[in-house]
């Protein structure tokens, strides 16, 4: 777990690494430990230490970009899909602290993550701090600190990871694009639902009752009750 990643060949400047983050804004780019030096361990002392959350890409520390806005929306689904749950025992949920490694050297952590009971080791919830791990449901909420070429790479990372379905939610634009792969995605207007398909089966959720600061979603708890 402590072993450093060795940045790729490509990147021999600050600009280089800076571009293949994806643009990302410098201050979410941790120096210490260096870049290209950084380990699991360092993820989890951030976390610890800081109360940072952070990512390890290329050997690199990246903080996640998460306002106070984008944590709500997360909780909030979070709540419905643990709520839809309880009824269907179809595995777990976790919010935006759930670490995982998807690749060797490559520490994701979703904004919101379904993983079925499957594809967890003995059908238990890991005890590892960083499980190697990909989920089936990927969910990240945009905040001002994310670039279109870091939410490609991530996308694309999530599917080579094994993950079937990726949601990228905007609240800003009040929009969702969702991901069947990575070349095939539909976007969906407020007034649309996000529908779990294969991965949530019956679960239903009209986008505005998510982004909205109204009652929980009436929506999806209609489908539920059909799924049971």
């Amino acid at each position: 777990m402590t072993q450093a990643t060795i940045a790729p060949p490509d990147i021999k400047t600050l600009a280089d690494l800076w571009r293949r983050l994806g643009g990302i804004p410098l201050d979410r780019i941790w120096f210490h430990p260096a870049p290209g030096t950084a380990t699991e361990k360092d993820v989890i002392e951030a976390e610890a230490r800081e109360n940072r959350l952070c990512e390890l890409v290329d050997g690199t520390l990246v903080e996640k970009a998460m306002g106070f806005e984008e944590a709500r929306l997360a909780a909030r689904l979070v709540y419905l899909v643990n709520s839809y749950l309880e009824q269907t025992d179809l595995g777990i949920c976790v919010g935006a602290d759930g670490m995982m490694r998807i690749a060797p050297g490559l520490v994701r952590i979703p904004d919101v993550s379904f993983i079925t009971w499957d594809r967890l080791p003995g059908r238990e919830s890991p005890r590892e701090p960083i499980p190697e791990l990909a989920p089936d449901l990927a969910v990240e909420v945009l905040s001002d600190g994310n670039t279109k070429a870091e939410m490609a790479r991530k996308v694309r990372e999530y599917f080579e990871a094994g993950v079937i379905m990726v949601w990228l939610i905007d609240p800003k634009k009040r929009t969702a694009r969702v991901y069947s792969t990575v070349e095939k995605s539909v976007l969906l207007r407020a007034d649309e639902a996000l529908d779990g398909g294969e991965v949530l089966p019956g679960f239903v959720l009209r986008l505005s009752d998510l982004l909205d600061r109204g009652p929980a979603a009436a929506t999806g708890l209609i489908a539920w009750s059909r799924y049971r």
